[in-house]
């Protein structure tokens, strides 16, 4: 029959409205400022969890593609990494006849070397190479320090524990 499928979902539709007058679970719309749904435990967060480069563990993306068919080379996204880990590159032109998989870039196309990086901003490479690793050897002193310190207090010697009360003589048979 033709327009099995809109009466079926018109019907949905109107078991639901009518539905939701006599059983509150029923009730599919939310008042959203006033009423809120309860968030999914992890509804943000990726399930991988790595050490970045000092060793702090951080939530890394399972899957890392950029659709360049949505991104406008603002740089936006350069200037509010916190990680400094997007660089934007000199290459522009990435028409393609392929509108979807052509446009699409996995993590694998997209990684550069620091190599790279230097050839097509040297200047700003150097700065942020050299902030880098004295953050890295911030960090390593700090963990140095904090070794020593660990191990300059296991090796103290305790002081001998002086008796707080007298000797109980021995009872008499």
């Amino acid at each position: 029959m033709l327009g099995e499928g809109i009466i079926k979902g018109m019907g949905e539709t109107a078991r639901n409205f009518f539905g939701s007058y006599v059983k509150e679970e029923r009730l599919t719309t939310v008042q959203y400022p006033e009423e809120r749904l309860p968030q999914k435990e992890a509804a943000r967060k990726s399930k991988d969890r790595k050490p970045d480069y000092i060793g702090k563990p951080q939530f890394y993306p399972a899957v890392f593609d950029i659709d360049t068919s949505v991104c406008m080379s603002c740089q936006i996204c350069v200037e509010v990494c916190p990680f400094e880990a997007i660089k934007m590159d000199t290459e522009f032109e990435l028409s393609t006849t392929d509108r979807f998989d052509g446009l699409q870039f996995r993590k694998s196309d997209l990684a550069k070397s620091n190599d790279y990086y230097h050839s097509i901003h040297p200047t700003e490479a150097s700065d942020v190479d050299g902030r880098l690793a004295a953050e890295k050897a911030k960090a390593e002193a700090k963990a140095k320090a904090d070794a020593e310190a660990k191990a300059k207090a296991a090796a103290a010697p305790k002081p001998a524990s002086s008796p707080t009360s007298a000797p109980v003589p021995a009872l008499a048979k």
